[in-house]
């Protein structure tokens, strides 16, 4: 027997890491084509011209209007022999002008079955019908009377249809499967079926479909998109699916109602792209869905698996198998956008919101440990460096919350051997604007001492600066913060955040990794930022507060443990060794809430990050901090991540204090969100970190050719 192998050049690798459908994307489509009212072979010939469009954008799924072949507001018309004949000739001919094209389409139709009419989608591919599905829920009531001439889906229909000289399966219990993307099941519903208690796809999304599809006809009214948006939004984020709505549009029938030909796309919730209402033209919205995504959210919520095993249906739903034979090689670009910052809005009043409830979570949270020990005082070390500026806050406000005075707040400055005058006055000018007691303890004396006792050489006049020498001084402000706390009946308030604690920039027992109660543990880096301007901004502190906290916001992040030449300025910038928190955070968000691989990961922030000038920033983001990153940079620090999140750090968070969970992307508390072995291996991460190209798109084509 004769045995063929595919031998995959490093071109091929290149190719493959750039298409969407590598990384479990699905690029789907909804139309609003012009309508004819009862006029089939016009409105056909609009929807293959929308189809074609939709198959040059790559497209591999589209869903046009509910009753789209003989439009929908055609009343009586619907029971007339001629236009059900014109139907079915009309679709034979979509049949078979697109039977080159792999798209899978689904079109509304009148279909007759079992004597009598039904109100179907059709799904067909490469000029075959795949199914069709009857509608359930037939609205009779104010302006609709469906049952004046439809039958329902709901009851007793025949298993198979023939229509067009194709013979297909007929019902709602159809679930159409692509055997070659995985994860890529759907099923159709229409109109009215999303306004029901119970629709279809919620039996059929428990059933495994993924990808929800409505043909709809629904008339416009006032107010009425709204509620559109929140069915959608709202059933999409239950069903742990994609949801493609398309609703009728310019050439409906406007006797008595009017269209606004909305069509949306949704996914788990959030909204991918919709058209313009009330065009004049043909509209296509094309998204990329995550199919991969959706699947991995199925597995997380384990109430959707129970909900599954508790409703499972009498008779199981039939699965049609067919091929969608997606382009696996080129790059077609990725449709939808990729959050920068997917802890931080784009938008300014959502990000506002967000500051407004962190902020309050972190203060609710103080106050309620410091109410249950019955301590009235805390203990904060600050440095003038954003981390323990925002727990300085958050304990301001909630004394004030407690009545308790700002006084009873005993913040330190620990000035050591890398303390630079600008965090050190900052600290000063911060501590005095919101009231609370200072003082200063210079620590070079105790480190000094400690330093001799392990006969360091930097005691000895040598310039080494060591993991020692720079533990020796966290662990010694740490240390001495516990015992003022002893000594004044207080709570050591601790600062690390999120970022530090996925990275493990924090020292492990007696250093900044732990404290009696941490408000920072589950706030990253990227949002801490932004809370901090909030406050600025709202000038809950005063104009005094503001100029300070500004200034601390456009001070470089350092740990300040190395001495430098310049008093002014850090020896050591943290993101020069751990990253840039901006992407750092990014594979932090993607690894623990999606649980996404290193390739996906690295194919997601290079759209996000390839481009300064594109996408958006969130507000108030300098114009200066407006960078991007080659592939190359993400793929370094996406190795640096996965080699210190996953093997060298967990043994750090296997041991936090206590803190609230903040973020919506989780917390790592042993007891939260993040549970994981101290000992793991990461080969399998960067096994799969390998298969990213080293560079940017062309510059990764080049280098992989001239290896050959």
């Amino acid at each position: 027997m004769t045995e063929y192998y595919v031998v995959k050049t490093r071109e091929d690798q290149v190719n493959e890491f750039f298409n969407i459908h590598r990384h479990g994307f699905l690029r789907v489509a909804a139309a609003t084509p012009r309508l004819r009212v009862a006029d089939p072979a016009f409105n056909v010939a609009n929807t293959i011209a929308l189809v074609r469009e939709a198959a040059d954008e790559g497209v591999s799924l589209v869903v046009f209007p509910e009753l789209g072949i003989s439009a929908y507001a055609i009343d009586d018309l619907l029971q007339q022999s001629a236009l059900l004949e014109a139907v079915e000739k009309a679709v034979g001919d979509l049949a078979v002008e697109t039977r080159d094209l792999p798209i899978l389409i689904f079109v509304g139709a009148p279909v007759r079955a079992g004597g009598r009419l039904y109100n179907a989608a059709l799904a067909l591919q490469r000029g075959k019908l795949l199914g069709a599905f009857p509608k359930t829920y037939l609205p009779n009531y104010r302006e609709f009377y469906e049952k004046r001439h439809f039958s329902s889906g709901g009851g007793s229909v025949p298993p198979t249809l023939r229509l067009a000289g194709q013979e297909m399966p007929f019902g709602c219990d159809i679930l159409l499967r692509a055997v070659d993307l995985t994860n890529v099941v759907i099923h159709a519903e229409i109109c009215e079926d999303l306004w029901a208690p119970v629709p279809p796809s919620i039996a059929a999304s428990l059933a495994d479909a993924t990808i929800l599809v409505n043909l709809s006809a629904s008339n416009v009214t006032v107010g009425k998109s709204d509620y559109r948006h929140a069915l959608c939004w709202v059933h999409s984020s239950r069903c742990a699916a994609a949801y493609l709505y398309s609703a009728a549009g310019r050439g409906e029938s406007t006797t008595d109602l009017a269209w606004d030909g909305q069509a949306m796309i949704y996914e788990n919730g959030t909204l991918l792209a919709e058209t313009t209402r009330f065009a004049t033209t043909p509209s296509l919205i094309i998204a990329d869905i995550d199919v991969e995504r959706l699947q991995q959210e199925r597995l997380r919520h384990t109430p959707f698996g129970d909900a599954a095993d508790l409703h499972r249906p009498a008779t199981p739903f039939r699965k049609v198998d067919f091929r969608l034979s997606p382009n696996l090689d080129s790059d077609l670009g990725l449709r939808r956008e990729v959050a920068r910052f997917p802890f931080v809005p784009e938008q300014e009043e959502r990000l506002y919101e967000i500051c407004y409830e962190a902020y309050n979570i972190q203060a609710h949270a103080l106050r309620q440990r410091l109410e249950a020990t019955g301590l009235q005082r805390v203990v904060i070390g600050v440095s003038g460096g954003l981390d323990s500026t925002q727990a300085l806050l958050v304990a301001a406000h909630a004394f004030d919350q407690l009545g308790l005075p700002r006084s009873e707040i005993r913040g330190y400055t620990l000035p050591a051997f890398g303390t630079s005058q600008r965090t050190r006055a900052n600290a000063w000018a911060l501590m005095k604007a919101l009231g609370v007691s200072i003082a200063e303890i210079d620590m070079a004396p105790a480190c000094r001492q400690m330093l001799r006792d392990l006969d360091h050489a930097f005691e000895r006049g040598e310039r080494l600066h060591d993991i020692t020498f720079e533990n020796v001084q966290a662990g010694a402000r740490t240390s001495l913060l516990f015992r003022l706390a002893n000594r004044d009946a207080a709570l050591v308030v601790g600062t690390g955040d999120l970022s530090e604690l996925a990275l493990g920039w924090c020292t492990y027992g007696v250093g900044d990794h732990m404290s009696h109660y941490n408000v920072n543990a589950s706030v990253p880096k990227t949002l801490i930022q932004h809370l901090i301007r909030w406050v600025a901004d709202e000038g809950i502190f005063g104009d005094a507060a503001k100029p300070v906290l500004l200034d601390i916001l456009d001070t470089e992040i350092s740990p300040e443990l190395v001495p430098g030449d310049d008093s002014e300025k850090p020896a050591q910038l943290t993101e020069d060794i751990v990253g840039p928190y901006a992407l750092q955070d990014f594979n932090l968000f993607y690894a623990t809430r999606f649980g996404f691989r290193p390739s996906k990961i690295a194919f997601l922030a290079w759209h996000a990050w390839r481009d300064a000038a594109q996408g958006i920033w969130p507000p108030n983001m300098p114009i200066a901090k407006h960078r991007a990153y080659d592939l190359a940079d993400i793929k370094h620090w996406l190795e640096v991540f996965v080699k210190r999140f996953y093997v060298q750090s967990q043994f750090k968070r296997s041991a936090l204090p206590n803190g609230p969970k903040v973020s919506s992307g989780g917390s790592l508390s042993p007891r939260g969100d993040w549970r994981a072995p101290s000992d793991a291996c990461a080969s399998a991460w960067l096994t799969d970190l390998s298969s990213v190209p080293a560079g940017s798109h062309d510059a990764a084509r080049t280098v992989l050719l001239q290896h050959e």
